[in-house]
């Protein structure tokens, strides 16, 4: 945007000259110009939410949908960090070089991980136009080596045209001991759960006291809020009242559920008359992800039965309990006379989740490291459900009932199972149609110009010296009074983890490659052929009736594809991604020096020790008394803790939380200087690519104790409970003590944590000379 020129007169003495405050003023908004609130939440499919025939009670969203629109062909990425680019950029996901989330980046242009300056947000566009611009909860687009204290801050909230953040950096946290941020800077929580907290509350509190705040300084300025629980996403963590609220509404299965909510989808005039219900696991075996297998309901044990219908009523009270937070916000809009003008859309980023895998698990952890879950111990944590003990998650089955009536879910990007999503539209004074229905197709990228059109904006061709990407989408506006109104889109391209499909004017071709199969030969896949306008819920497979059509839509997938990025097709399974180099801020070495003091370090720039031989050694100077953390990195889901407890040094690795923790203990240790650690000697492999071997606690030069020991592969946690010195953060790693069970009764100089294949003696040595002590 050029300056605007100085239209005043200058002369030598103040008093004959002419001010022209024009060019230095800020822009407003447009007269009468809406607020936005967009509330997002996470994994849930279109078959979930009670205003679109599912069991799980929305109050505020039936309240919004009364009021206002639900849309029913409203479609996503199928993957979270994937559609919340395309939600804050309008461009699409591979555009946005975000084809996958954030720690599976794999350094094509289309999965960078980095937003480039060529897709300017909307919250710039709006902060730029007299906007307030607030952004709650879940983030999940700073690339991974920036989710540090010391990273660079060009991706996070703030830098993206964000005036305030309140949230979490990562793809997940725990709701009951979150990894928080506040704007820049990284803050513990304010209380604890035993004090009432829930990060679905907190958001909603510090909502209310952003918008109490401009309102109290600002009160003709518009504000555009994104408010991001982390709901659906698990851990599915519900206060117990809410999860009672639905028990044994569930226990007639997934199976059963789906044949009751399609009636109810279609009474409601969500789908049309006929709509088919699709099967479960519809990929053929050849091309088929293991992991997402559905087991059908008649074929569980009478215990699997009972845990998975407790999972799906933890699921539903997490849900509707975030749902009233939500409705706080809603009526402290009303209450202050807001919520007329206040532009809401209620939305969820993919399909339902079908990372439990098919027994369901109460800590989804073990998915990210290719563990199986096992009965015996889930049942034993039935009635911790939903609790700071589990973090749990349902298995596949419901994933698929959950997204009825189509294929699959979450990750699929080919079937609306994984990309079909609600998404209700409330603006009183600028919508008149109440509580109708569209059915008008559209995808995530549309929501941006939507924001643009109802506020008066545009995107520019060039910001802050960047030719911008131009935008793909379509405002919805022109469906929000006139329900017959012809969709405008004409072409949508998806693509996740190697799976694929395009719709086309009403066709969609589908590949029937899995995510994340491993399986590769893109080349040799199979496409589907579906009528999307006359099948809802693509189950007729016409492919044979039509291959010019076929042909038509492939051509334009890679089409599509090349225009934006989407180029090379990415299989590999999770646990592969994961652990793919990636570049980092500091150079990689074999020692790591941390020192009290410290905030937690960030799992993603932290020293890894998974997958390999390390050694861990804590310089103190103890005095009789001595007590707390040295080091402590995860939390009671999988992680490893070095302290001192009852006189005597602990060491305990606690795998994927399974019980019982691996515990390593010392005689009673004397006060004065000592050199206290451990040292794990991986050996080789275990049945699921676990690392096995033997694990020595140091006293100085001494081994105290010595055994066995097995270590994960794969992240303590996606996101959070990161590595720490001197006391644990958040969720403690150990049931032995409670967090953050700081270290005192004497001096800690600092930690060394080796991964060479030094001895732990030498090791001893040069450490000790580098925490050189006063």
């Amino acid at each position: 945007m050029a300056a605007k020129e100085f239209n005043g007169v200058i002369n030598l003495d103040v008093r004959d000259s002419v001010p022209d405050w024009a060019p230095y003023e800020l822009a407003r908004a447009p007269e009468g110009a809406p607020n936005v609130l967009v509330v997002l939440y996470d994994d849930t499919g279109l078959a979930s939410w009670s205003p679109y025939g599912g069991r799980v009670s929305m109050p505020t969203l039936q309240r919004l949908a009364d009021n206002g629109l639900t849309y029913t062909q409203w479609h996503t990425t199928a993957l979270c960090s994937p559609t919340r680019s395309c939600m804050l950029t309008g461009r699409n996901h591979t555009t946005n070089r975000v084809a996958s989330i954030m720690e599976t980046t794999n350094g094509f242009p289309g999965n960078a991980g980095r937003i480039p300056d060529e897709c300017a947000t909307v919250g710039h566009i709006l902060q730029d136009n007299g906007y307030s611009t607030f952004w709650l909860g879940k983030d999940h687009n700073v690339p991974e080596e920036d989710n540090a204290a010391g990273g660079n801050r060009s991706r996070w909230p703030l830098q993206m045209g964000f005036d305030r953040f309140y949230g979490f950096l990562g793809g997940e946290t725990n709701n009951w001991y979150p990894d928080l941020c506040e704007d820049n800077h990284y803050i513990e929580q304010p209380y604890t759960p035993e004090e009432g907290y829930h990060l679905s509350k907190d958001l909603a509190d510090q909502a209310i006291k952003m918008l109490r705040d401009q309102q109290a300084s600002n009160p003709s300025k518009p504000w555009y809020m994104w408010f991001c629980p982390g709901a659906n996403h698990a851990p599915h963590h519900s206060p117990k009242e809410y999860a009672d609220k639905y028990k044994g509404m569930f226990d007639d299965g997934y199976d059963a559920y789906r044949g009751w909510v399609l009636g109810q989808m279609i009474e409601k005039g969500i789908l049309p008359e006929g709509t088919e219900l699709t099967e479960f696991n519809p990929i053929p075996e050849e091309q088929r992800n293991a992991a997402d297998y559905v087991r059908p309901w008649d074929e569980l044990s009478d215990d699997e039965k009972k845990l998975f219908s407790r999972m799906a009523e933890v699921f539903a009270g997490f849900s509707e309990y975030t749902d009233a937070q939500v409705g706080r916000v809603i009526d402290y809009l009303e209450e202050t006379g807001q919520l007329d003008n206040t532009i809401v859309f209620y939305c969820a980023d993919n399909g339902a989740s079908g990372e439990g895998s098919a027994a369901g698990s109460v800590n989804e952890n073990k998915y990210f490291n290719n563990y199986p879950d096992d009965i015996t111990e889930n049942m034993s944590r039935l009635d911790d459900l939903g609790s700071a003990e589990t973090y749990n998650h349902y298995p596949t089955g419901w994933a698929a009932a959950f997204s009825t009536p189509f294929q699959m879910f979450k990750r699929y990007a080919q079937y609306a199972g994984g990309t079909c999503d609600p998404l209700v539209i409330h603006w009183p004074k600028g919508i008149r149609a109440k509580g109708e229905i569209r059915h008008q197709y559209h995808h995530v990228t549309d929501i941006v110009p939507t924001i643009l059109d109802v506020t008066g904006q545009e995107m520019p061709e060039v910001y802050r010296g960047f030719a911008q990407e131009p935008l793909p989408g379509k405002s919805m506006r022109y469906s929000f009074d006139d329900a017959q109104a012809p969709t405008t889109k004409q072409v949508q391209f998806y693509t996740i983890g190697g799976s694929r499909g395009v719709w086309k004017d009403g066709w969609k071709a589908a590949a029937t490659h899995a995510p994340l199969n491993g399986k590769g030969h893109f080349d040799q896949d199979a496409w589907e052929l579906y009528h999307v306008d006359t099948d809802r819920a693509e189950a007729r497979n016409v492919a044979d009736q039509h291959p010019e059509k076929v042909q038509e839509l492939i051509q334009a997938w890679f089409t599509e594809a090349d225009r934006y990025n989407a180029l090379p097709m990415d299989d590999r399974s999770v646990m592969e991604m994961l652990t793919v180099e990636r570049p980092q801020a500091e150079p990689p070495r074999n020692r790591y020096i941390y020192y009290p003091g410290s905030s937690a370090v960030p799992e993603g720039v932290a020293v890894n020790v998974r997958g390999r031989s390390f050694k861990i050694i804590a310089d103190v100077d103890l005095s009789a008394d001595a007590a707390g953390v040295l080091f402590a990195h995860g939390s009671r889901f999988g992680g490893h803790a070095l302290f001192i407890s009852d006189h005597k040094l602990h060491y305990v690795y606690n795998f994927l939380g399974i019980p019982p923790e691996q515990t390593f203990v010392s005689d009673v240790l004397t006060p004065g200087p000592h050199a206290l650690g451990m040292e794990f000697v991986r050996e080789g492999a275990g049945p699921n690519k676990e690392s096995v071997g033997t694990t020595r606690l140091y006293v100085d030069d001494r081994v105290v104790s010595e055994g066995p020991m097995r270590a994960q592969v794969g992240k303590f946690t996606l996101c959070g409970d990161g590595l720490c010195v001197g006391f644990d953060s958040a969720d403690s790693v150990s049931r032995s003590y409670q967090a953050p069970f700081a270290f005192t009764g004497g001096k800690l100089l600092g930690v060394a944590i080796d991964v060479s294949d030094e001895s732990y003696l030498d090791l001893e040595t040069e450490a000790m000379a580098a925490l050189a002590r006063d």
